[in-house]
């Protein structure tokens, strides 16, 4: 998605020596201030039913994980792509009602919720 990969452009724009000097300081463990601050945000946006500014804080929220990947690219650690592709396989593999096999198994949301919690438990072990 063209909008996706202009903030990931952004991010590393910015943690260039041509960047910005705050931006390029920033490091994995700085950034968790950043996360806390506007999680909070999003929480007050939904308890005030106030959707114009949560569709703002979930920017926010989304850019501050694209500036932690990004900065996790830099130190090698991991990438964009195989956080993405990492979260494709469990999201799938924790759904397989929709995805996999056991779609008879579930007609309810409460089924839903019992398999997905099965399922999890399964990837965990």
């Amino acid at each position: 998605m063209k909008a996706f990969d202009n903030l990931l452009t952004i991010a590393k724009k910015l943690r260039s020596p041509t960047g910005c000097p705050w931006d390029r300081k920033q490091t994995i463990a700085s950034m968790s201030k950043c996360m806390e601050e506007e999680t909070d945000e999003i929480l007050e946006a939904i308890q005030k039913k106030d959707y114009r500014n949560l569709e703002e804080e979930i920017g926010d929220v989304m850019f501050n994980l694209v500036m932690l990947t990004q900065i996790a690219s830099e130190e090698k650690r991991f990438t964009m792509s195989g956080v993405l592709r990492r979260v494709e396989k469990k999201i799938k593999a924790r759904h397989t009602w929709v995805f996999g096999k056991d779609a008879a198994k579930v007609k309810t949301a409460e089924d839903a919720l019992k398999l997905w919690k099965e399922n999890k438990l399964k990837l965990k072990n």
